[in-house]
C-alpha cells in the first residue's frame, strides 16, 4: 500500500477507520485468537551499535550490564516453562551487532535452536545483521521467524542509530526471506518521529514481498541514559490508529501488540485489539522491561471474549 492511501486512511475520523480496520480483522481472522509469545534475552546488555532507544547499548549508561550468552539448559529451562503457560512462539534475542559463520557464539547459538525446536513451538531469534550463509543456518536449526524491526522510516532511521543504515536492516529481512524463514519485523512509536514517518514505516513494510508474517508495534519505554530518556509518551489513540492501519495494509499478519503494553489500561489494550492487533508478547518481562503479568493478561482476553492461539504443532 502505497503513502498516500495510507495517509487517506490514517486521518479518517477514528471510528470509521476502527470500523474498516475491524471488517479487514474479521475476514482474515475470524477465529477471535490472541497468539501469546515469550520473549527470551539469550545475550543481554554489551551491544556496540548506539541506537538512541536501547538500553543494552555499551555506549549509554542505563543500569543494564553485560553478560555472556545463556547455557542451553537455561534457556531450554526457560522455552518448556514458556510452552506450558500457553506461548506458542518462542523469541530469543541477543544484544549483539550481528552473528557470522564459525564463530563460538553463532555456533552456541545454532545448538541452542536446534533444541528449543523439538518442544513444538514457533522458533524465532532476533540476533543482529545476517548474511545469506547465516540465514540458511538458522532455517536449518530449525528457525521458523526472523525479527529484525526497521523501527522508523527511512528518512528518520539517521536519527535513531548511526552504527548501520537503513538499507543495512533491509539486506538482513531480505536474506532471512530467501532462507524461508517467516520475517517478524515492525517498528517503534515515540523516537520522535513525525505521524508521517508512521506511515512511510508502514508503507515499508507492507510493500515486503511477502508482506511481514508479523509486524510488532512498539511504544517507547524510554530508558534513563539513552538520548531517548526524555521523549514523551505516544497517545493511545496514535497506537490504535496505527494498528488499525496496519491491519488494513497487511491483512493475513499478525499485529503484535509489544513494547509499551505495560502502561495501557485495559481500556487501551481492548481499543487495539478491536483495531487488529492478535498477538501479544507474553510474560513479567520483555528483554530488560516490564511487561504485563501472564494472569492479567489471560484475565483480560477472558473478559474480552478472547482466546488463546493453537498450538504451533497443532496448526501446522
Amino acid at each position: 500500500m502505497q503513502y498516500a492511501e495510507l495517509h487517506r486512511l490514517f486521518h479518517q475520523p477514528f471510528f470509521d477507520l476502527l470500523k474498516q480496520a475491524r471488517a479487514v480483522h474479521e475476514e482474515h481472522w475470524p477465529e477471535r485468537e490472541v497468539q501469546l509469545c515469550t520473549l527470551l534475552s539469550i545475550k543481554t546488555g554489551g551491544c556496540s551499535e548506539d541506537c538512541g532507544y536501547c538500553a543494552q547499548s555499551a555506549r549509554y549508561s542505563t543500569g543494564v550490564q553485560a553478560e555472556k550468552l545463556m547455557e542451553k539448559e537455561a534457556v531450554m529451562e526457560r522455552a518448556r516453562a514458556a510452552k506450558e503457560s500457553g506461548s506458542t512462539r518462542f523469541c530469543m534475542g541477543a544484544a549483539w551487532k550481528g552473528v557470522r559463520t564459525g564463530t563460538a557464539k553463532f555456533e552456541q547459538v545454532l545448538e541452542i535452536v536446534r533444541d528449543v525446536s523439538t518442544l513444538g513451538m514457533e522458533v524465532c531469534v532476533t540476533l543482529g545483521e545476517l548474511g545469506g550463509e547465516e540465514a540458511r543456518a538458522l532455517k536449518e536449526a530449525g528457525v521458523t521467524a526472523y525479527n529484525h524491526n526497521i523501527d522508523t522510516s527511512p528518512e528518520h532511521y539517521p536519527n535513531i542509530v548511526t552504527t548501520h543504515t537503513f538499507d543495512d536492516r533491509l539486506r538482513t529481512i531480505r536474506h532471512a526471506q530467501e532462507a524461508g524463514m517467516s520475517v517478524c519485523c515492525g517498528g517503534i512509536l515515540g523516537l520522535g518521529e513525525a505521524p508521517e514517518d508512521r506511515l512511510k514505516m508502514l508503507e515499508v513494510l507492507s510493500n515486503f514481498v511477502p508482506q511481514p508474517e508479523s509486524v510488532p508495534i512498539n511504544m517507547l519505554m524510554p530508558i534513563k541514559g539513552t538520548p531517548m530518556e526524555d521523549n514523551p509518551a505516544v497517545d493511545v489513540f496514535d497506537l490504535v490508529r496505527i494498528i488499525a492501519v496496519a491491519r488494513i495494509a497487511m491483512p493475513k499478519t499478525k499485529v503484535r501488540l509489544s513494547a509499551g503494553r505495560y502502561s495501557l489500561s485495559k481500556e487501551a489494550q481492548a481499543l487495539c485489539y478491536f483495531a487488529g492487533a492478535n498477538s501479544i508478547f507474553y510474560g513479567e518481562k520483555l528483554l530488560t522491561t516490564k511487561n504485563p503479568r501472564a494472569n492479567d493478561d489471560m484475565k483480560l482476553l477472558e473478559e474480552l471474549g478472547l482466546g488463546a492461539q493453537a498450538p504451533f504443532a497443532a496448526s501446522a
